[in-house]
Formats: C-alpha cells, sequence, structure tokens
C-alpha cells in the first residue's frame, strides 16, 4: 500500500510544482501599474455559501480521462485574468495527478488545477492533515476552502466531484509587488474553482487545447 502524505505536503508539493513550471516560462512582461491590484476585479458570481454540514454532490463527474488544461474556457480565462498559455504537468503527491497551471501576468498571481482520482477530498480532514478546512458549497458541490497554518502565499479549494475523487484548485501569490491578503488569495480560489465545475457540467475536452485557445 502506498504510504499517505499529510495534505499540508501536498498543497506545499503543488505550490512548488507550479513554480517551477513558471519559472521555465518566457521572460515576463513589465507590470502595466505599479499599483494595481492583486486580484483583478471578478464578473463570474461566487455562489458559494460556508456550510457546517456539507451536502451530497448533486451529479458524479468523473475526472478520469479529462484534460485539466480544458477546465477553463478562453472566457473564464480572460474574466479571471489569467493572460499566459496552460501549462499542463503533474503533481506527484497525488499519485501524479494530472495538473495544469495557468498565470495572471500583471496582477502575479497564478493557479493550479490538480485532477486527483485516487483520493476524495476527506484527505484535507483526515488525522493526518495540518490544515484548516473551511466547508462551504460551490455551485451546489460540496467543497472545502484549505488554509495551511504558516504559509500565506497559497491557498487551496477541494471540491467532492465523484466517489473517490476531487478537483484540488491551488492559487498562489507569485510575487506581486503587494503581496495579495490569505483571504484574497482563498477569494481566488474559490472563484476559479467555480468556474472549472461550472465547465465540468458541460461537455469537456480531453484534448490539450491550442495556445491561446
Amino acid at each position: 500500500m502506498r504510504s499517505r502524505m499529510t495534505a499540508a505536503r501536498f498543497l506545499l508539493a503543488g505550490l512548488g510544482g507550479v513554480l517551477f513550471l513558471l519559472g521555465g516560462c518566457a521572460v515576463l512582461p513589465t507590470r502595466e501599474a505599479a499599483d494595481s491590484a492583486p486580484i483583478p476585479p471578478e464578473p463570474i458570481p461566487l455562489p458559494e455559501r460556508e456550510s457546517g454540514s456539507l451536502p451530497p454532490r448533486p451529479t458524479e463527474i468523473s475526472l478520469r480521462g479529462l484534460n485539466p488544461c480544458g477546465l477553463l474556457t478562453a472566457r473564464q480565462r480572460t474574466a479571471l485574468g489569467f493572460d499566459r498559455d496552460p501549462l499542463p504537468g503533474v503533481e506527484e503527491g497525488f499519485d501524479n495527478a494530472s495538473t495544469c497551471s495557468y498565470r495572471n501576468s500583471r496582477a502575479k498571481v497564478g493557479a493550479r488545477f490538480a485532477l486527483v482520482t485516487g483520493e476524495d477530498m476527506n484527505v484535507w480532514t483526515s488525522d493526518t492533515a495540518q490544515v484548516r478546512a473551511t466547508p462551504v458549497v460551490l455551485d451546489d458541490f460540496p467543497a472545502l476552502v484549505i488554509r495551511t497554518p504558516g504559509l500565506r502565499l497559497a491557498c487551496n479549494v477541494a471540491v467532492d466531484v465523484a466517489e473517490g475523487q476531487h478537483l484540488d484548485v491551488l492559487y498562489r501569490d507569485d510575487g506581486a509587488d503587494r503581496p495579495a491578503t490569505l483571504d484574497q488569495l482563498c477569494a481566488g480560489a474559490r472563484r476559479v474553482a467555480t468556474a472549472a465545475v461550472r465547465t465540468l457540467r458541460g461537455p469537456v475536452s480531453t484534448d490539450s487545447p491550442a495556445p491561446g485557445g
């Protein structure tokens, strides 16, 4: 039986992997304005609500075989401020789960999806988890907003999409001159997760998207 890492190590591993991928990108453009907000205005509403007891998922959405870079449409990426081509990868902490990373080069924030098909989101609330998980509902799906004590550069949201599976969304500061607060990062994670869930409720491609598509 494979060993299970703590949930905090999952988050840290994902953060390191995203930063590694972004480090290989082309030179980033100069910021358009030094006083730009850490998280740009977001037209996508936030239908999530905190919940003491989570409801059952409204439907089963298997993540197996899906392309994580197809979870945000071009319109959603624009609305969320992601202006770099998505970068596919894997998350070793989740048994090489397929991932996709996005970046907002103006606000210097980024996000990473991981399609976890071997663990449900209860991994974040297990006895070995070293995080604070707040139950929320995102577009009718049960989810957790995850904060790791001592880590203020990133926030995770885990969405219960199917039995034994979950969507893990990491949203992090990526070197902003005026870093976002942890609450802002968690709000960003919720926005990105909500957008992805809405895409998942429709047909999702299994093919890699064309650059800028």
